[in-house]
């Protein structure tokens, strides 16, 4: 996730760093250069030209600015959906650490603890598609069946394993007991709720579509304006094709929050933050540092 200040004149106009221009530089690029092959068959031969209008364009142009709308809404819609779910599981962590406080001097309250850092470690690996064992076995006092196949979702049972235990030689009241397994329950909703974000993309006719009509709307565009803007149509289709391009490149970033994009969720920064709550909250003195941006850039 980029995080920087309010950008100035200069940062509008020149900087790269988070900006979707250069994932969409050779599509502009090739754009530009077709306009001005159109705009000096143009020169060379106006009657061609003298009977196309760029007023149809307009109408394309508006009906596809609202679908892309429409969609990029709908991929922002997930990244922020994403955000709140990663919010609630920091919510879960902190409250469970306050909970599990009333039985602190047990051993069980840091396996439990140092399972739900697993946990959160192991849904990170999940939706990066990275080694959901390796990254959450450090943690765990038992190790995750081999035959597991969902890995945070084991660690959740032998979270809430452990919590039974302790309910069953009368360390935790029955209530008590509940308030925890109702912070499991939520835990397990956010990872459902994440997996089915990274399950479940947009409908691929719809994206197709915008796709088509984008390539279509930017590659037509210079016919209807060659002849009337001449060489000021190559810099008229950049400008177009950077915001149609952009609007796309971007709602495709946004649809799967949990990637490596420099848009996407800082998922490894927020694993940090729980991290650092509950080893805080099992007494450790020697916390591992946040994670900071590196060229603006938060991961």
């Amino acid at each position: 996730m980029i995080l920087r200040a309010k950008p100035t004149l200069w940062d509008v106009l020149f900087t790269l760093k988070g900006s979707i221009a250069k994932r969409i530089a050779v599509k502009m690029v090739a754009v530009t250069l077709f306009a001005v092959a159109i705009s000096a068959l143009a020169r060379r031969h106006p009657e061609i030209f003298s009977q196309l209008s760029a007023t149809p364009f307009t109408l394309v142009g508006l009906s596809l600015s609202i679908f892309m709308s429409f969609r990029n809404n709908a991929c922002y819609d997930r990244w922020w959906e994403g955000r709140k779910q990663w919010g609630q599981l920091i919510v879960d962590m902190r409250c469970l650490a306050r909970e599990t406080a009333a039985f602190d001097g047990d051993p069980a309250r840091k396996t439990i603890l140092r399972g739900l850092c697993g946990f959160a470690h192991a849904l990170e690996a999940r939706l990066r598609d990275k080694d959901e064992r390796a990254v959450s076995s450090p943690w765990l006092a038992a190790a995750v069946a081999p035959t597991a196949p969902n890995v945070p979702d084991a660690i959740l049972g032998l979270v809430g394993n452990e919590c039974s235990k302790l309910a069953e030689r009368g360390v935790v009241s029955e209530w008590r007991y509940m308030l925890i397994e109702a912070r499991l329950v939520s835990l397990a909703g956010v990872q459902a709720a994440c997996e089915r974000i990274k399950t479940t993309p947009l409908p691929f006719a719809y994206t197709l579509l915008l796709h088509r009509t984008a390539y279509l709307f930017c590659l037509l565009l210079p016919f209807g304006l060659a002849g009337l803007l001449g060489w000021a149509t190559p810099l008229l289709s950049a400008i177009v094709s950077y915001t149609f391009f952009g609007l796309d490149a971007l709602g495709d970033e946004l649809e799967d929050p949990f990637g490596f994009d420099v848009n996407d969720l800082p998922l490894a920064a927020l694993v940090r933050t729980v991290e650092r709550d509950l080893c805080a909250a099992m007494g450790e003195t020697t916390l591992p540092p946040p994670l900071r941006p590196v060229d603006f850039v938060l991961w």
